[in-house]
C-alpha cells in the first residue's frame, strides 16, 4: 500500500469517527434541550403538544386558582394569547398575579402541565424571554409603566425618592 493511501484511509476513518461523536452528543442533548416559547407561539403551533418546553409571560390577573392538594391552575399570557397552566407543587414566593414567571413542563390536551414554575426575583427584573416575547406582541411599553407604577420606592418626607440601602455604614460608628 502507498504512503498516499494510507493517509487518505487515516482521513476516512477520522472522518467516520468524528461524525460518529458528533451524532452521540447531538443525541444526548436532544433530550436535555427545552425551547422557550410565549403564549401565542403555543397557540398558534398545534404541533406542540407533548413536547417538552418552557412558557412564559406574565400571570394572567383573576386567573389563579387552588383547588387543594397543592395544585394550582392560572393562566399565562403574552397579553395576545394565553395559555392554561396546572402547576402541582409549591409555588415561588415572588409568584403573583400579573408579573411575569416562566414554567417548564409539556402541553397536553391544550393545558399545559407544569413541573417547574420560575418567578421574577424582584419587582424591576423581567426574564429575558418573556421580556423578548412581550416585545414582540407589542405590548412592552404598556407592561413596562405597570411595573413602574407597581413598583414603590422609599421617599422622604418631602416626597422625593430616597437612595436603595446600600449596606455600607455610613453612621461613622464602630460594627463589631
Amino acid at each position: 500500500m502507498k504512503r498516499k493511501h494510507k493517509r487518505l484511509g487515516f482521513v476516512i476513518i477520522a472522518l467516520v469517527l468524528l461524525g460518529s461523536a458528533t451524532a452521540l452528543v447531538m443525541n444526548a442533548f436532544k433530550d436535555n434541550i427545552v425551547f422557550f416559547h410565549s403564549p401565542t407561539d403555543v397557540v398558534e403551533k398545534k404541533s406542540m403538544s407533548g413536547k417538552r418546553m418552557r412558557i412564559g409571560g406574565l400571570v394572567e390577573e383573576g386567573s389563579v386558582k387552588k383547588p387543594g392538594d397543592a395544585v394550582v391552575n392560572f393562566r399565562i399570557t403574552d397579553l395576545v394569547n394565553s395559555v392554561a397552566v396546572t402547576y402541582k407543587g409549591l409555588l415561588p414566593d415572588l409568584f403573583r398575579e400579573g408579573q411575569g414567571v416562566v414554567a417548564e413542563g409539556k402541553l397536553v390536551d391544550g393545558v399545559f402541565q407544569a413541573d417547574q414554575v420560575l418567578a421574577k426575583h424582584d419587582e424591576k427584573y423581567m426574564p429575558p424571554e418573556v421580556a423578548a416575547a412581550l416585545k414582540k406582541s407589542g405590548r412592552w411599553d404598556e407592561i413596562n409603566q405597570k411595573v413602574k407604577e407597581n413598583y414603590h420606592l422609599p421617599k422622604d418626607a418631602a416626597g422625593a425618592v430616597k437612595d436603595a440601602p446600600t449596606g455600607k455604614n455610613t453612621s461613622g460608628d464602630k460594627v463589631k
